[in-house]
Formats: structure tokens, C-alpha cells, sequence
């Protein structure tokens, strides 16, 4: 395929979501297949370029000082662009339920979809510049879902995310520029780009900007003590917070995170000195703080935003390992977690649809109303937790498994800090099981089911699904994940 199709899985959802807003359809039924025609298309397009592969790059734009735009798709990029297109469809199945009683749909839609296409320009960005500028762009593309509402939590939400968010990307600019003066391109190189020629002396310099650009990016990551807008932004309808928790915001942070240290500075550069302790010392402290807070967190929403505060460190921790197998790990993660993480949330968007329930001392004895959404639920929070058999288990295994490899002193006080993490998240996800399964005194036969209708049902069925495949057929999957890791493709 010839490079210059890389730009229409980016543009196609831009585009079509612009037009979506702006030539609006009155039609319903005639909106919802637009989009979810549009949304089905591009994820086709990608997984077709994803399989089949693009030959080349492509150079879209070249701006001053060959500062350039450009898109190609590496092993790397598969995984990121994967995680997307396989989640994007769902999504947006899920939300047509969910936001049928909303206002304002035509906006949130176009915005929507937007925000799908600049997620692939992130994923298919060939060079740091290309990167920085759709980071900025997801920032505006994603801010008016979570002001959607337009209430005053809504709005104290968004200006948190948007003072966050810019500040964050303020500080990865920094390394960007750095990069750019200290490295042989700025262009995505697995090993890093760094001209040892020029960094000869300046060895802390580049290292203190690394720390500042990591924990930039590492913002949309929420890394402690960088994560308050996560939490805040639960305000958001569910197929926003979903969307910023489990596929979106969250994953460009970490995707970020794992360019730079083993695209750009290249862990050669990193490994052994202080600032490998540094990004690993605050990737601990995350796990532990978000996990702990979640435990004490009575809103559903937010308890599952403190759950992916702390999950999301254990991507930047075995990143932070600067391995091939803790960047394997890293990678697993990053796809278990998303599909894990997303799962609960729809879950949660399902009881608050249907019962308008939104704390977790109202659920008790809500299994019985809603069997099927609360059986998903539990098999999610197994997944989380670690339970064999289920995703969430491979990926911890071989985050375990990368930090006992490194033979790092810090790595081994890393898997105390996930073993600990996993009993609070046992804690924290199964006394919400326990009050819907069996605190059920106060309930009075008959009990009317209160499931949600297909539109949810087929997403969480395929999601619980898919849980449960990768962690009892993982090898696939890891096997790619290894090539990529070790440079392979």
C-alpha cells in the first residue's frame, strides 16, 4: 500500500465528524448509521493497513528548519492503532444507548469521531513533532466531551484537564526541543537518536530533561502527583470517561512515555543512571497512593478512576525496567488493560443508565436485577486483580517476570508494589461484587431485571469475551509483542 494512505484513517473520522456537525442529519436511525458506518470503515482501513503493512512514509507537511509531519506504521504503532480500531466500534455502539436521552448529541458524536481520527495520527506519527502536535489535539478534541454536560462540575472538570494538560505538554515540549538539538533526527528509531557526539558532557543535562518530558507526557498517564484531573473528569458521560480512562488520553500518556525512552533518548542512554530510578520511584508511588485511594473512594466511577491511576504506573513502570521484556510488558498492558478497564466502565455506565445508582453503598443486591452486567463486572475485576485465566494475569506475569530479569534492586521494591496493589484491588473491586451478589436482606421477590438493551448488552458480552481469550490464549498475542520489543518488527 503506498504511504500516502496512512493519512486516511485520520482524516476519514476528522473529517466525517466535522461534517456530522456541521450538515447535522434530523434523522436518527439515518445519524446512527452514518456514524457507525464512518467509525466501522476506519477501523477496517486500519486493520487492513495493520495486516497487510505500508510501505514508506508519509510526508505530509514540512514546516520550518525541517520540521516535518509525517506517518508511518511500526511494530510500535500496531499495537497503539490496534487497541483503537478494535475498541472505537464499541464504543460508540454503547454510546448510542447511553446518550439518547442527552443534549447536545450532534456535538458530542462529532467530537466523538474527531477524537478517533487524531488518536491514529498519534498512533501513526513517525517523528516527535508529528506526536506533540496530535497530543495537543486530542487535548481540544477530547475537552468538549468532558464539558459535554455543561454544568458547573462539568466545567470545573474541563478547565482542570485543560490546566493539566497544557502544563504537561509544556514541560514534553521541552524535551522535544532538546531532542531536537541533541539527537540525529527527530524521527522514531528503536534504540534512541541521540548524537553521543554532542551529548559527551552534557550527560545529566539530557537526563534531567528526559524526567521533565516523561513526567510532561506522563500527565495524560496520571502519574502521581499529576493525576487530580482523572478523578474530576468522572463527571463526563460514561462513553467519555471510558474513553479517556481505557483507550484514549490515558494510553496516548503512556504511548508517549515509551517513544521517547525507547525511541528517542534510547535506554542505552537511560539504563542504570538516576533518572531510570526517578521514572521508576514515581511509577511506584502511583501504583500504591491510587490503589490505596481507591479502596477509600464510595463513587463508582471514581473508584474505577483510581483503579486505572494505578494500573496505568504499571505500564510506566516496566517501561521504566528499559528492557526488551519490560517494554514487552509494557506493551501487554497497555492492551490488557484497556480491554479490562473498559469493560468496568461500560458496566458502570450501564448501572447508572438504568438505575441512576452512582455510589457503591446503593448497589447492594443489584446482581439480582442486573445479573448479566454485574456477571461481567466480576469477571472484569477478576482480570484487574491478576486471577489466572483471565488477561490481566498474563500482562502482570510478565511485567513480574521482566523486573525479576533486570536483576534492578528498585525493580524488585516495583513487584512488592504490584503484589500489594493486586490484594487492594481484590479490596476495592470485590466488596463492590459482594454487595450486589449477596447483601440482598432488603430485597423483596419479585425482582424486575433491570439489564440494559442490545446496544450495551453486545459490547460488554464481547469485551468480557475477549478477557477471557487472551488469558487462556495469550501466545499469539505475546509473540508479537516480543518481536516488536526486541526490534524484530
Amino acid at each position: 500500500m503506498n504511504a500516502w494512505t496512512l493519512l486516511i484513517p485520520i482524516l476519514l473520522p476528522i473529517i466525517g465528524g466535522g461534517c456530522l456537525y456541521f450538515f447535522p442529519v434530523k434523522n436518527e436511525k439515518v445519524q446512527k448509521t452514518y456514524i457507525m458506518s464512518l467509525v466501522i470503515l476506519n477501523s477496517l482501513i486500519v486493520y487492513t493497513m495493520l495486516i497487510l503493512g505500508v510501505e514508506g512514509t508519509c510526508r505530509a507537511l514540512t514546516m520550518a528548519h525541517d520540521l516535518t509531519i509525517h506517518f508511518h506504521i511500526d511494530g510500535f504503532s500496531k499495537v497503539f492503532a490496534g487497541i483503537i480500531a478494535g475498541l472505537w466500534p464499541l464504543a460508540t455502539l454503547y454510546a448510542f444507548e447511553y446518550m439518547k436521552h442527552e443534549e447536545r448529541n450532534k456535538l458530542f458524536f462529532s467530537f466523538y469521531t474527531i477524537t478517533y481520527g487524531v488518536c491514529i495520527g498519534i498512533a501513526f506519527a513517525a517523528n516527535l513533532m508529528t506526536l506533540y502536535m496530535f497530543y495537543e489535539l486530542l487535548t481540544l478534541s477530547t475537552l468538549t466531551l468532558v464539558i459535554h454536560k455543561l454544568d458547573q462540575p462539568s466545567i470545573v472538570a474541563a478547565r482542570k484537564y485543560m490546566v493539566y494538560s497544557f502544563a504537561g505538554a509544556a514541560f514534553a515540549f521541552i524535551g522535544f526541543m532538546f531532542l531536537l538539538h541533541y539527537g540525529t533526527t527527530t524521527d522514531f528509531v528503536y534504540g534512541g537518536v541521540l548524537d553521543m557526539t554532542k551529548v559527551s558532557g552534557q550527560e545529566d543535562i539530557l537526563l534531567f530533561i528526559f524526567v521533565i518530558a516523561v513526567l510532561g507526557f506522563g500527565v495524560k498517564a496520571a502519574i502521581f502527583p499529576f493525576h487530580g484531573w482523572l478523578p474530576t473528569a468522572s463527571v463526563a458521560p460514561t462513553p467519555v470517561t471510558a474513553l479517556l480512562h481505557a483507550v484514549a488520553v490515558v494510553k496516548a500518556g503512556a504511548f508517549a512515555i515509551i517513544r521517547i525512552t525507547y525511541y528517542s533518548f534510547g535506554t542505552d542512554f537511560l539504563r542504570g543512571t538516576w533518572a531510570q530510578t526517578t521514572i521508576m520511584f514515581f511509577a511506584i508511588v502511583t501504583i500504591l497512593f491510587a490503589s490505596s485511594r481507591a479502596v477509600k473512594e464510595i463513587h463508582l466511577k471514581r473508584r474505577l478512576a483510581y483503579s486505572t491511576i494505578s494500573n496505568l504506573s504499571y505500564i510506566v513502570f516496566s517501561a521504566s525496567i528499559m528492557t526488551p521484556y519490560g517494554l514487552e510488558g509494557s506493551m501487554a498492558h497497555m492492551v490488557t488493560h484497556a480491554v479490562m478497564k473498559i469493560t468496568l466502565f461500560f458496566c458502570a455506565g450501564a448501572i447508572m443508565h438504568q438505575t441512576g445508582k452512582e455510589y457503591i453503598y446503593e448497589l447492594k443486591g443489584i446482581g439480582k436485577s442486573m445479573p448479566f452486567i454485574m456477571t461481567c463486572f466480576t469477571i472484569g475485576s477478576a482480570a484487574v486483580m491478576g486471577v489466572p485465566m483471565l488477561c490481566g494475569f498474563v500482562s502482570k506475569w510478565t511485567i513480574i517476570t521482566a523486573a525479576v530479569k533486570s536483576q534492578n534492586p528498585y525493580a524488585f521494591i516495583g513487584i512488592a508494589a504490584i503484589l500489594f496493589s493486586a490484594f487492594l484491588t481484590a479490596v476495592y473491586l470485590f466488596s463492590i461484587v459482594v454487595k450486589a451478589f449477596f447483601r440482598t436482606e432488603k430485597l423483596q421477590d419479585p425482582v424486575e431485571n433491570q439489564d440494559p438493551n442490545w446496544y450495551m448488552k453486545v459490547p460488554i458480552c464481547l469485551l468480557t469475551g475477549i478477557l477471557v481469550v487472551i488469558g487462556v490464549y495469550s501466545g499469539p498475542l505475546m509473540r508479537f509483542l516480543g518481536n516488536i520489543a526486541f526490534g524484530r518488527i
